[in-house]
């Protein structure tokens, strides 16, 4: 049976505009019911596993899918990633990485730790809108039509 899957987005980004260009593109071609973001990498932890403000479920519903900075604030990407994938109740979660970091070493650490994809943010505002776009078709409708 193929039905439409309310889907639910956790956008982890710092840099406000990439975060506002990203929110934009999702709405724009409704690839999410619903985007939660967080601009730091403990609060991603905390809404994940469900601490401090986040301690509700209904203020932390799980995801279906993590965008996930490296470059963030207080947690550094690379181990909110390991964290999600080593945990029981999160590891099964798609974390895509959307990073300005080509860094070999950061792709290679990414995959590691189990990221499902690692995608370098475009320069341009064209070709940025057009790999969200890419990135929505993708993950949240050829992964999560099926039940």
């Amino acid at each position: 049976m193929i039905y439409v899957v309310p889907l639910k987005v956790l956008l982890v980004e710092d840099n406000e505009d990439h975060a506002e260009m990203i929110l934009r593109t999702l709405a724009d071609h409704r690839v999410a019911n619903r985007i939660h973001h967080i601009a730091d990498g403990e609060l991603a932890l905390d809404y994940l596993f469900r601490r401090g403000e986040y301690e509700a479920k209904e203020d932390s519903p799980r995801p279906s899918l993590v965008l996930l900075d490296l470059r963030l604030p207080k947690v550094d990407g690379l181990e909110v990633l390991k964290q999600i994938k080593e945990s029981k109740e999160l590891h099964h979660i798609p974390v895509v990485i959307l990073t300005t970091s080509s860094a070999e070493s950061d792709v290679a650490l990414a995959y590691e730790y189990g990221a499902n994809s690692f995608l370098v943010k475009p320069i341009d505002f064209g070709r940025f809108t057009k790999m969200m776009e890419d990135l929505g078709f993708y993950w949240l409708s050829w992964n999560f039509l099926k039940k």
